[in-house]
């Protein structure tokens, strides 16, 4: 029996081992903790075993996870993605709880009566198995700049309601292991201590917690700012615990109540260690309850378990995102991306395990399926273009047609410059360009925003700088310079390297948060790497206008001129899904483009008749087949025309009524 400080040396240097040697594989660190606590555990090196410090320690990095979860709780992210996160991500859950289940049932009537899974078991298994990896999947995707494709908005979605529906979960399942003639009575009582205490800290407590937390900040202690925190985290799970749920729930509540607060994004740094640190112990906790021996002697149904809940996620995931309105090839990346088992899987298995639901012996193979699940999930979103190509023919045409696009495009240009991003910085530095004479070619991910920029007569189609095929389609061996607009390194590195290979001469500057990885980037070949924000777009407009060879003189005037226009031309930009959330109160000066059918109502008038600044918006530049024109007071609009508003979200929205009707 090992002491409490030998036992957590042994957790801490385990846990240190393991996560550098995982980062070594380029796999995500909760891999390597729960090979850890498989290595140590009680059934391989019995090394350590699960004591009441490591059950304790586990507990609170599942609270802190919760309350980080509630941190980043934004309704108007959940009302500005409802369709996918009620509806898509609803039906997951339900449907993949619906599916095991009916699956429990069919093996119950094949199963003595000793070993049959009640309706409650099965429903807790669906339960856990519904859920996805979101530290795997989003870090994944973050890497691949895959977040606001098409099927990366699905994800996030349906991991956002998964996120919400551990809440509910966590307080039917420890419910579900009383007696049958009790269950009803059990529940109602939960639901009704569950209304009381959310109503009491939702309510009640979000008055007093900005109250107290200005009390706090205005002390100007970072120690107490961080004890205050923690007892806010601790306190509202022991208000939970003691109305007989869970401390999850009461932690899930506390971030949602610090999260409406101006404080969110200091509590979200400070809390940080705690949680990644007590997280961590408690899936090393979770892999030293895995039974090595068990499992090898059983391997078969661990492979029967793996494969079949992997294969029905992804085919029903695949499927409802297929009726959801999806293309066939974002229907298969969203299922193959969700397909694995998630961190909120194992609190959920570990939930039901505490209940007595579920005969240990399947615990342990279900266990042991969920953690080779989450080891094979890393490849499966690595390798999911090549699968997708493979299952769907329809893919190949799609893929096809986008890099005929581009090519199509661009087959004309001659020494133009290619954009990586056409985000803010992209498309200020698109601006400039066009004002030299200069042509370029954008890619972007966001198809709203590639749609709403092209319709502004942008020259900007949907494509991954990231991929080889795309380069070469946007004219890479034609081009004179590629500015990668996005700062982020992995992603700028992966084109460095493209580039490197393909045209090792061609200039690429670099927009990055800082210098940290300045030299990284120049030894990958970047010219020029450039800093942040809208002054890091006018660098980057500087830098490209004089490798296209405009004279030094004149390049420092245009930025000059720029700043003591105070920015007027670079002000707002093409609005994307990806941008939900980014301003909440809809002030942010945006762009949009508004297409003049043969209905509308402004057609025949003058800009100075239809009076836009009157609702705070201005035309911003129009475009009328192939031409820009001029933009006066007195220019007449024409059906057909382009007219490009910028303003606020709702002048442009008052704008763009003015305009059609």
């Amino acid at each position: 029996m090992h002491s409490g400080l030998e036992l957590t040396l042994m957790l801490l240097g385990s846990a240190v081992l393991g996560v550098v040697a995982f980062r070594m594989l380029h796999l995500p660190p909760m891999l390597g903790y729960l090979a850890v606590g498989i290595l140590i555990g009680p059934h391989a090196l019995a090394l350590a075993d699960n004591s009441a410090t490591t059950d304790t320690l586990a507990e609170f990095g599942v609270v802190f996870l919760m309350f980080s979860i509630g941190l980043e709780f934004s309704l108007s992210q959940l009302m500005a993605m409802r369709r996918i996160v009620f509806g898509l991500g609803l039906a997951q859950v339900v449907l993949t709880i619906v599916a095991t289940m009916l699956f429990g049932w069919i093996l119950s009537t094949q199963l003595p009566p000793s070993i049959r899974i009640s309706w409650q078991a099965a429903f807790a298994l669906g339960g856990a198995l519904a859920m996805s990896s979101t530290a795997i999947v989003v870090k994944m995707l973050t890497e691949r700049l895959e977040l606001e494709s098409p099927h990366g908005r699905k994800i996030i979605g349906i991991l956002l309601f998964q996120d919400l529906a551990v809440v509910p979960l966590l307080i039917l399942i420890p419910s579900l292991g009383k007696p049958p003639e009790e269950l009803a009575s059990t529940l109602a009582v939960a639901g009704l201590k569950a209304v009381f205490v959310l109503v009491l800290l939702l309510f009640i407590g979000q008055k007093i917690m900005r109250k107290w937390f200005t009390i706090v900040v205005k002390r100007r202690s970072q120690e107490l700012f961080m004890l205050n925190l923690l007892l806010i985290t601790l306190g509202a799970a022991w208000i939970t615990e003691r109305a007989g749920l869970s401390l999850a729930l009461g932690a899930f509540v506390a971030g949602m109540l610090i999260s409406e607060t101006q404080y969110k994004h200091q509590v979200e740094e400070d809390i940080k260690p705690f949680r990644d640190v007590l997280l961590g112990l408690f899936f090393i906790t979770v892999g030293m309850k895995l039974n090595v021996a068990l499992v090898l002697s059983n391997w078969w149904l661990v492979l029967l378990l793996l494969c079949g809940p992997v294969l029905l996620k992804f085919a029903l995931i695949a499927l409802l995102a297929k009726l959801f309105g999806a293309s066939d090839g974002t229907s298969m990346r969203t299922g193959l991306a969700l397909a694995q088992a998630g961190e909120f899987g194992f609190v959920l298995l570990t939930l039901t395990a505490g209940a007595n639901l579920i005969d240990p012996f399947i615990i342990q193979l279900v266990l042991a399926s969920m953690v080779l699940s989450m080891l094979v999930a890393p490849f499966l979103i690595e390798k999911s273009d090549q699968i997708v190509m493979k299952i769907s023919s329809n893919e190949w045409m799609l893929q096809s047609l986008q890099l005929t696009q581009i090519a199509t495009r661009t087959m004309a240009s001659q020494k133009h410059v290619i954009v990586a991003g056409f985000g803010r910085s992209g498309q200020s530095l698109a601006t400039l360009l066009s004002e030299e004479k200069i042509a370029y070619q954008a890619l972007d991910l966001d198809p709203e925003r590639v749609q709403e920029a092209q319709a502004g007569g942008a020259n900007v189609s949907y494509g991954d700088a990231g991929r080889k095929e795309s380069l070469i389609a946007a004219g890479l061996y034609r081009a004179s310079a590629l500015v990668i607009t996005y700062a982020n390194t992995p992603s700028a590195m992966k084109v460095l390297h493209l580039v490197h290979e393909l045209a090792p001469t061609l200039p690429v500057i670099v927009r990055s948060h800082d210098d940290t990885d300045l030299d990284i980037l120049k030894k990958a070949g970047a010219a020029e790497v450039v800093p942040e924000a809208l002054e890091g777009s006018l660098m980057l407009a500087s830098h490209a206008l004089v490798m296209m060879g405009v004279p030094l003189r004149r390049v420092v005037h245009r930025v000059q001129s720029a700043r003591d226009e105070r920015y007027a031309a670079l002000r707002g930009y093409f609005h994307g899904a990806s941008d939900v959330g980014d301003d909440p109160e809809h002030t942010y000066v945006r762009l949009h483009s508004v297409t003049l059918r043969d209905d509308a109502g402004a057609i025949g008038k003058r800009i100075e008749a239809l009076a836009l600044q009157e609702v705070g918006a201005e035309v911003a530049t129009i475009r009328r087949g192939k031409d820009r024109l001029e933009v006066t007071p007195r220019t007449e609009l024409e059906m057909g025309d382009v007219v490009v508003l910028r303003g606020s979200a709702d002048a442009v929205d008052r704008a763009e009524k003015r305009l059609l009707n």
